[in-house]
């Protein structure tokens, strides 16, 4: 008869207390020591990639870039940088606008205001290019385009000034700067040219051999009254034609006395000029441009009225200049009607300015006097344009003054 044994007691109280405690504790012995194993790897992994690190740096520094190791596992992470997560870093705040161009017009007191501009440019911290090139207003195609990229890449804020006629930027697809520039009454402005050629300013007595070395005695001591009258070159047109084509700009079209340049001169003022003001109120000037363009011109007038800057000013004027006679100032005018639309077009917009600016100021007188003007009006007809005859039996002198 057989025995069921799994049922027996005996059998069921084989395993005692002890034993039962005994397996529990080599079970639980190895599993305390996985702690201690993990902990001692992690331990390795971290030293492994610090060395890796230390390596990688020092392949850096010695070889002048990153190891090829590095360079693939950033391939192998891909190439987001600092900049893809946080965007470039915010650039300079430059004011606006900081591309300014005076091309200035000869004897309308640009000297006057190069030397200011050199006084604020050190005081404001902006970049003045100043050109001396002097006898090279219009220029070739290319020559626009290699002045107009010289020009844009002047680091700003920046402004350049230099004797040339109107350059349009836009045509070339090359940003346009701000334009600004002063202006004067014409006959004024001829008669200080004329002048200054032949005998200099109060600078040096010897400065105009220096400008025009090759006249001759008898070009220089030619009286004004006769190059006028006898319609010498110097004296016509086109060379008193001047002023307009500053701002009519590079199209031989601008330098032809006509309706076509002075109207595309006034239109390139209203589209790309800041401010044209007058030499005859360049307090007011200086007023204006510094409440227009502070960070050029404040502190200008402060500088303009200051004692040092009074006596370098004085030495800038022409010397032995005086004015020709009533007659020859009728012909001059007749020859300059355009000049002169222009000019009063210009003082016109600058009144403008000044009003909705707010500017009180008493305004300069013009360049010769009312009384002056009425007795000239006296004895000039009105001027005929080229294709009229005189009317001697009409005469209405007084349509075409300048009225102050």
């Amino acid at each position: 008869m057989m025995k069921n044994f799994s049922s027996s007691p005996l059998h069921s109280n084989s395993q005692t207390p002890n034993h039962i405690r005994e397996r529990n504790n080599r079970k639980y012995g190895l599993l305390s020591a996985l702690p201690l194993r993990f902990s001692l790897r992690g331990y390795g992994f971290c030293m492994a990639a610090l060395l890796l690190f230390c390596l990688g740096s020092l392949f850096y520094q010695l070889n002048g870039g990153p190891p090829k190791i590095l360079l693939d596992i950033r391939q192998y992470l891909g190439e987001s940088t600092y900049l893809d997560d946080h965007g470039p870093p915010a650039p300079r705040v430059l004011p606006f606008p900081s591309q300014v161009v005076y091309n200035r017009v000869g004897k309308c007191g640009s000297r006057t205001v190069v030397i200011l501009l050199r006084l604020l440019a050190e005081k404001h911290q902006f970049n003045l290019v100043s050109s001396d090139i002097h006898n090279k207003t219009r220029l070739t195609k290319h020559e626009q385009v290699d002045l107009m990229k010289n020009i844009s890449n002047i680091p700003q804020p920046f402004l350049y000034t230099r004797h040339v006629h109107f350059l349009n930027f836009t045509r070339f697809r090359i940003e346009q700067p701000v334009y600004i520039n002063i202006i004067r009454d014409p006959i004024n402005r001829f008669l200080s040219n004329y002048f200054f050629r032949r005998f200099g300013d109060w600078r040096g007595e010897q400065n105009h051999l220096i400008r025009t070395p090759g006249m001759k005695d008898d070009e220089r001591y030619l009286d004004i009254n006769v190059c006028i009258l006898e319609n010498y070159p110097e004296c016509s047109n086109p060379r008193v034609f001047y002023i307009i084509p500053y701002f009519c700009g590079q199209h031989p079209q601008c330098r032809e006395p006509g309706v076509w340049a002075l109207e595309r001169a006034k239109q390139n003022v209203l589209e790309n000029y800041l401010l044209v003001g007058i030499l005859e109120e360049l307090e007011d000037v200086l007023l204006l441009l510094e409440r227009l363009l502070p960070h050029y011109f404040t502190g200008v007038l402060n500088i303009y009225k200051s004692p040092d800057y009074r006596k370098m000013g004085n030495m800038t004027g022409t010397v032995r200049k005086h004015t020709p006679t009533l007659e020859a100032l009728q012909v001059l005018y007749h020859r300059m009607r355009y000049e002169y639309e222009f000019y009063n077009f210009i003082r016109d917009q600058f009144h403008l300015m000044k009003k909705k600016i707010g500017l009180k100021s008493v305004s300069q007188p013009p360049a010769y006097s009312p009384a002056f003007l009425r007795e000239l009006a006296l004895r000039t007809p009105e001027p005929l344009d080229e294709d009229e005859e005189p009317d001697t039996d009409v005469e209405d002198a007084n349509s075409w003054l300048v009225h102050p």
